[in-house]
């Protein structure tokens, strides 16, 4: 007696088959969305991360405002480090200073920040960009909050501390607007 032979195997195209491969897919996980409505593409996608999503979405300008601002930071620094005087006279049209530690030390803080503007100018990670501009807003307002006391203390105005004033206003306001333009999401398309 003959044994009957098993039907030939098939294969099954799981290519063309469209149930079998939404199953698939719903069984790996795959093509989901996620909590920000990202619809991942593979499982190492998901795994890794779609660095898509931390992407930022860079304001016009932002770059320039960096580099000024770095440039800016470590000029000052400089200056306050090597000619303490002179940096004085120019902002408050005084040639007396009692001391120049102060003013050098003013210098030596203002490189640290200096060094994180430059850093922050050449990332790309939306975390440490906004950090940088927050420091420096931060910045910016304790040096016009200490400039105003120091102008009503000693009851003159001096020209360079005022437009040092009307500079850090105008400072501020840019990096706010920095901050919160590469704190946007992105619209969807």
């Amino acid at each position: 007696m003959a044994a009957k032979q098993p039907p030939p195997l098939m294969k099954k195209h799981s290519q063309t088959d469209l149930v079998s491969r939404l199953k698939t897919r719903k069984i790996l996980g795959v093509g989901g969305e996620d909590d920000d409505g990202e619809v991942h593409r593979s499982k190492i996608s998901q795994v890794l991360g779609n660095e898509i999503k931390f992407a930022v979405r860079e304001p016009l300008g932002l770059r320039v405002w960096q580099l000024v601002s770095a440039i800016m930071f470590s000029g000052v620094a400089v200056m306050a480090l090597a000619f303490p005087d002179q940096l004085f006279d120019a902002i408050f049209e005084e040639e007396s200073v009692s001391s120049k530690t102060p003013i050098r030390l003013y210098g030596g803080a203002l490189l640290s920040i200096a060094l994180i503007m430059w850093n922050a100018l050449y990332t790309a990670e939306k975390a440490i960009i906004r950090w940088s501009l927050l420091a420096e807003a931060c910045y910016f307002a304790v040096q016009f909050l200490v400039t105003t006391v120091s102008l009503v203390e000693s009851s003159r105005i001096a020209t360079g501390a005022v437009l040092l004033l009307v500079s850090r206003a105008l400072f501020i306001l840019i990096s706010i607007y920095y901050y919160y333009q590469v704190g946007r999401r992105p619209k969807k398309v």
